[in-house]
């Protein structure tokens, strides 16, 4: 057994007080998005850690690219038919994570899910990529496969097909929105005393703003 005690580091880069937030969270997610953004230590500064309950009450956790935000809330995309797509069509619900070691930020999401409009779909999957297209249209995401040689024979035979010609975005291939009602900012402080603040959705309104305890 490997002794991970003393594996820890000490937090004071910044600071998170109510005094310096902005009333609506998703601005708070935009000032925090762009810094990261802009920080050449993070490569990745929309990557997220994607949550979502499965059948067996066990919950489920991959890493997927944020795509938009807007007010109303995070995009991404997916495959309908995916372990991940079958989890939010029946409890239309997930909770999406950030985590920039850089900045000694994290941000948690709780949100309700439902697909976007087609025509967004099509727009972002035409947006991409040719390879990625045929990516998605070989990949039966989540599914058992013989082997990796089924997908790359797949995806040569797709390739003479489509050469020439534009890939259909598949049907159980698009976006979908979460809409969040809780988002907490954490700004990792010294002595793990750490500062946490919460928003909270209220009557789907408007946003309800407390500090946790660490």
């Amino acid at each position: 057994m490997e002794n991970l005690h003393d594996k820890r580091k000490v937090y004071e880069k910044s600071q998170l007080i109510e005094s310096e937030i902005k009333q609506n969270p998703i601005e708070q997610f935009r000032d925090w998005f762009l810094e990261a953004s802009e920080n050449p230590n993070i490569s990745e500064a929309n990557a997220m850690a994607v949550s979502t309950v499965e059948e067996d009450g066990c919950p489920r956790t991959r890493m997927v690219l944020l795509k938009a935000y807007t007010y109303e809330g995070f995009i991404f995309y997916t495959n309908y038919d995916s372990r991940k797509g079958k989890s939010i069509e029946r409890t239309h619900k997930a909770c999406l994570h950030f985590f920039w070691p850089n900045l000694e930020r994290q941000i948690i999401i709780k949100a309700d899910l439902e697909r976007i409009a087609e025509n967004l779909s099509d727009g972002y999957f035409h947006s991409r990529p040719k390879g990625s297209q045929l990516g998605a249209v070989v990949s039966p995401q989540s599914h058992e496969i013989p082997n990796r040689e089924f997908l790359e024979k797949k995806l040569k035979e797709l390739e003479g097909k489509y050469e020439n010609a534009e890939v259909p975005r598949p049907e159980n291939w698009g976006g979908y929105i979460a809409k969040p009602y809780e988002i907490e900012f954490w700004q990792g402080r010294p002595n793990r005393l750490h500062d946490r603040i919460v928003y909270e959705l209220v009557d789907g309104l408007d946003w309800k703003i407390a500090r946790l305890a660490p």
